[in-house]
């Protein structure tokens, strides 16, 4: 079977649908990828890209069609809408010259929903079914991460949601929370699948390596791994920092990862003088997390305080559970659900520092073997409900069931 996933994000950037194709392809699946030129997280080219250059690629035996798009940059809100409906238009084009054939289209949507639009392109082109994976619920979305309040831009965009799903042989969901909203806009039930996200096989418990351990300071250590942008609420983290700064209680804030962010949240450190207690070791390839990982005490999570972050697992949760961690959580909905229902950490209300410096004290207070039975219960809830053959299998199911 061939399999054309259309997607805003793919490789070199850092997504879980490059995992997703990889294993298609282990299924015997061919597979290639729709896409733009990279440019998230750091909103320019990745070095060897350009406008006009490596328009195909291969990787890991897969076929990459790249379109042209205008780089995020900063992530202001005209430098984002150029982005997303750049990218929706020369695509739509690219997929006119694509001479392939494929028998199933699977759009990988977490964000912008624009990136449906090439997909109906290719529908009627190839004659294929849509299955559309909604990470990110639109227009909800753009009201919390984008600060898009206008009535009509909103209304506007839902009748571009509705239109697309209606076009879709199936709507898959990443959290259950999401059907009902998704049913709201118009679609029946029956056309939802939930089919949650799963990590990468080298997402485990890793043992000790010396290499990792001297970046690594004397204490305890709490590990904050990903994007550092609006939706995490940082500044939760800087606040709890800050209290247990203030009560003379020794914590090492480890931040993995690079974000919009970034540079602001660290003149706050600055200017609150934590920067003894904060240490930012930038991005590092996702191979390598695991071994960063098992020098936490626990992992955090935050987001903002919002309805659609409530109604979303974040991604790194699989990875942090695959890793055997404890987690500390500061968020709503159904991520804290996760955490609570796999026993597997502490959960506080989103953007409640005082909750979340609570959760933290506590889970300093435990035993060795109290930290250590988190740790396992993580890696099995994760086996039980994200692990990756188990996702693979669902997808296949999904295609071949319509």
């Amino acid at each position: 079977m061939k399999v054309l996933i259309v997607s805003q994000y793919f490789w070199p950037e850092n997504f879980k649908i490059n995992d997703v194709a990889k294993g298609l392809v282990e299924r015997g699946y061919e597979v290639s990828v729709l896409t733009g030129t990279p440019n998230y997280p750091l909103g320019k080219f990745h070095k060897g890209y350009s406008f006009f250059k490596k328009r195909t690629e291969k990787w890991n035996g897969i076929t990459i069609y790249r379109s042209t798009v205008i780089p995020r940059g900063k992530g202001s809100g005209v430098r984002l809408f150029l982005n997303y409906f750049s990218l929706a238009f020369f695509a739509s084009i690219r997929v006119l010259f694509i001479k392939n054939k494929f028998d199933r289209i699977f759009v990988y949507e977490a964000s912008p929903v624009t990136i449906g639009i090439p997909a109906i392109i290719a529908k009627y082109r190839f004659k294929a079914p849509i299955f559309f994976w909604v990470q990110d619920l639109w227009p909800e979305s753009i009201r919390a991460a984008g600060g898009v309040t206008n009535k009509y831009v909103i209304h506007l965009v839902n009748n571009l949601t509705k239109f697309i799903y209606k076009h879709c042989a199936k709507i898959l969901v990443q959290s259950k929370a999401f059907i009902p909203y998704i049913v709201n806009q118009n679609v029946d039930p029956e056309k939802i699948k939930y089919l949650p996200n799963s990590t990468e096989n080298f997402y485990k418990k890793a043992d000790i390596d010396n290499k990792y351990k001297k970046m690594m300071p004397v204490g305890p250590i709490l590990m904050f791994a990903g994007n550092i942008g609006e939706a995490q609420s940082f500044e939760t983290i800087i606040k709890s920092a800050s209290y247990f700064n203030d009560i003379g209680k020794k914590i090492n804030w480890i931040i993995l990862g690079d974000g919009r962010q970034k540079e602001s949240m660290k003149r706050k450190i600055e200017v609150l003088d934590l920067q003894k207690n904060f240490i930012f070791l930038g991005s590092h390839p996702s191979e390598e997390m695991s071994e960063f990982f098992t020098h936490a005490d626990a992992l955090l999570v935050t987001l903002k305080k919002n309805l659609i972050f409530s109604m979303t697992i974040p991604n790194k949760i699989q990875s942090y559970m695959a890793c055997s961690k404890p987690i500390i959580a500061s968020l709503d909905g159904e991520g804290g659900r996760v955490v609570l229902e796999a026993k597997c950490g502490y959960v506080s209300p989103s953007e409640d520092y005082i909750a979340l410096s609570k959760s933290i004290k506590n889970f300093f207070e435990l035993s060795i073997n109290e930290k250590e039975l988190m740790g396992l219960n993580a890696r099995i809830y994760f086996e039980n409900e994200f692990e990756r053959e188990k996702q693979l299998d669902k997808i296949i199911n999904i295609f071949n069931n319509i």
